[in-house]
């Protein structure tokens, strides 16, 4: 063997050797796109060329009851997040998802009723889609459920994001977009081609795979960087006094334990109750789920979300009446009005018929509200892997 020979093997050895060493100690980097592909996608769009992951980590508090966080694949998160954020989805390309449902809000509207695509009004209230924990595994991925099973929308008319916003899409006042011409008219746009491939192995746009994909990126939504989680990762008991609160703050988690966590969910992740009638009014012009069963015993009743974020989601209601935490407060404490389908624990136990009112101090009002203003998770109100990819 020459010289030369005998040097360029040793040198190859050695190059192998070393590449064994460093892969352990140096993360190598992906990228989801090639030069070409992302140069497309980057005339109209503001992604990462190594794709965003969105993998859910939940917290402690869950995690010990056995909810199980979502399998979520990013390359569909990422087409979901893009087609959320698209006004193309649109009758007139005019409004888009995140157009009623906005990262900032925790993807709710700060309107009563939310402008459609032609400017008429919604019917009701923007639900917010950041009030869950996560909506996989709050309403169906793991955890102790008592056998519910929620819905979406105030009604419950829908059983899934894929069904919630398909219907949106569709609605006359919403978005008013023909589903049988949506896939068409996002072919137009080359980057969807680039991002339906990636997504699915191919770039055949459709009714289902625009609807999972929208699913894919809402179920991905994980909002358990608040006060409260961490409070309750520290005690693991909703009940017991929080070392990160204020004197206040725990008066007011005292009192909703006491007087609303019964149907709202001492944990903010387990579902308590579904639907229920608060006794906003004494007689309902919106009939609620009694409007889709046509049964007068669900006339005037509602869906109770969760309260993630409400600090976040004003106008207050299906019908946006109230504007601050503190009116909603005050509701409770004395606006509860008596009606056929009031909730039965709404009702004055000691005055039969009639319904109860709380009567909190001022001191309590105060504190009740300090209490749900930490159910705030600022870290996801400003992730932004959520916001809007667009660059006009």
């Amino acid at each position: 063997m020459n010289t030369r020979t005998f040097t360029l093997l040793t040198l190859f050895a050695l190059s192998g050797l070393l590449t064994s060493c460093l892969k352990d100690n140096v993360a190598v980097q992906e990228f989801n796109y090639t030069d070409q592909e992302f140069s497309v996608i980057s005339r109209d769009l503001n992604l990462p060329i190594d794709r965003d992951n969105y993998l859910v980590h939940l917290p402690q508090h869950m995690m010990g009851k056995g909810f199980i966080p979502p399998s979520i694949n990013s390359a569909k998160a990422t087409l979901g997040r893009v087609l959320f954020y698209d006004t193309k989805l649109s009758r007139n390309n005019s409004v888009s998802c995140a157009s009623c449902h906005k990262q900032e809000l925790a993807f709710s509207d700060d309107l009563a009723f939310s402008k459609g695509f032609d400017g008429q009004l919604t019917k009701r209230n923007s639900l917010p889609l950041a009030s869950t924990a996560n909506f996989e595994a709050s309403y169906g991925g793991g955890g102790a459920f008592n056998g519910l099973k929620a819905g979406f929308f105030w009604d419950e008319r829908a059983q899934s994001i894929h069904d919630q916003s398909k219907l949106t899409i569709q609605d006359d006042i919403e978005m008013g977009m023909d589903m049988n011409a949506l896939p068409g008219k996002l072919a137009n746009e080359e980057y969807y081609h680039i991002l339906f491939k990636k997504a699915y192995g191919d770039d055949i746009i459709n009714e289902n795979r625009i609807l999972e994909s929208i699913q894919e990126f809402v179920n991905a939504f994980f909002c358990v960087d608040s006060k409260f989680d961490e409070g309750l990762n520290r005690t693991n008991d909703p009940f017991s006094s929080f070392p990160n609160y204020s004197t206040a703050e725990n008066l007011g988690k005292s009192l909703f334990m006491q007087h609303c966590a019964s149907c709202h969910s001492r944990d903010m992740s387990t579902l308590s109750t579904v639907v229920a009638n608060n006794g906003l009014d004494a007689v309902y012009a919106d009939k609620g789920l009694g409007g889709i069963s046509g049964r007068e015993q669900d006339e005037g009743l509602f869906k109770v979300p969760f309260l993630r974020n409400v600090a976040l989601t004003a106008p207050y209601m299906h019908d946006g009446r109230f504007a601050t935490l503190a009116d909603v407060v005050e509701h409770y404490s004395s606006g509860i009005q008596a009606n056929p389908n009031l909730d039965p624990l709404l009702y004055n136990p000691s005055a039969p018929g009639q319904a109860m009112q709380m009567n909190f101090t001022q001191d309590q009002k105060q504190a009740l509200v300090a209490f749900l203003q930490t159910l705030t998770d600022y870290n996801f109100i400003q992730d932004a892997r959520f916001s809007d990819p667009f660059k006009n």
